[in-house]
């Protein structure tokens, strides 16, 4: 993994962008089961753009790549990332398809139930990055709700290859696990480790999850980190692993906070963070995240990290 030092640097986000449609129930629906909404609302999503708002909410120079549709929710989502200081200039607007949407059942525990309709995203291509506007960039980030084929052009250029790549494997794809070679750092949660790493159900405790992301390692300075919840982040370097603990949380919504923990931990390595220290700065935010309702609106401002801890 390249070592960024103490200059600060910019993060590129290549993600998806959707329009979160949130319903709040008291459980969750079983296969076969309606249950009526006790509230309805909309919210700015993707993983994308959740996690490039959060980079961008830490202070740190964000730059997106990505397509929304020329329809209400794209003017909508494009406005929504300038005025949280996303750099959207690389975000294409297509005429044919509509935005992506989310449609999310949250239960009155905070748990959640997602569906995704890609949209403009299943369009993300290679020729949507213009590698000589990333001057600057030092962390290039992307998740699984864009095409692997973009994801790999990115992750494959001299630019990015000088610096840091991340990959949040989620959704759990498995054409995903074909860039893990690509990736610096690895990000996952318990059931993403349990798909990529062939388990039968996720690891019921820290050890397991230390000892099966080293089956994901592939060469020496790659580091997988696996998110815990309530636990925590467990950092995996080699035959080394660390927990960082989780922090105490009045939880209200989960639905981002991962994508809240991968912006965070960007912008702290961009700033120049190490990997431990920028695990703890993303672990804390989205302990903050979680208290509130929506997905990128729940993240918070640097300073209301730097409160916490």
């Amino acid at each position: 993994m390249v070592q960024l030092g103490t200059d600060t640097g910019r993060v590129c986000v290549l993600g998806s962008i959707n329009l979160d449609m949130v319903a709040s129930v008291q459980s969750l629906p079983l296969p076969g089961e309606t249950v009526v909404a006790r509230g309805f609302a909309h919210f700015p999503g993707g993983k994308g753009a959740n996690q490039a708002v959060a980079a961008a909410r830490m202070g740190c120079g964000t730059l997106m790549i990505g397509a929304v549709g020329e329809d209400e929710p794209g003017h909508w989502m494009r406005a929504f990332l300038q005025d949280n200081g996303v750099d959207t200039g690389m975000i294409r607007i297509d005429p044919e398809q509509p935005t992506g949407q989310a449609f999310i059942n949250v239960s009155a525990a905070g748990e959640n139930a997602i569906v995704i309709v890609p949209g403009t995203n299943a369009g993300l291509s290679a020729a949507d990055i213009r590698l000589e506007e990333l001057t600057g960039c030092r962390v290039f980030l992307a998740q699984l709700e864009s095409p692997v084929e973009a994801i790999s052009s990115l992750f494959l250029s001299d630019i990015a290859r000088r610096g840091v790549t991340m990959l949040n494997a989620a959704p759990a794809l498995p054409e995903g696990a074909g860039l893990f070679s690509l990736t610096d750092i690895l990000i996952l949660n318990e059931s993403e480790l349990a798909a990529y790493a062939d388990l039968p159900e996720p690891p019921d405790d820290v050890e397991a999850a230390i000892e099966n992301a080293k089956k994901l390692i592939g060469w020496d300075g790659q580091a997988v980190i696996v998110t815990l919840g309530e636990k925590g982040a467990v950092v995996v370097t080699g035959e080394r692993g660390v927990l960082i603990p989780g922090r105490r949380a009045n939880v209200v919504d989960t639905t981002g906070a991962g994508d809240c923990f991968c912006g965070t931990l960007a912008a702290a390595l961009a700033d120049g963070y190490t990997l431990n220290e920028a695990v703890r700065f993303a672990v804390t935010a989205a302990s903050i995240s979680v208290e509130r309702h929506g997905a990128a609106t729940s993240i918070p401002v640097r300073a209301e990290v730097e409160k916490r801890m």
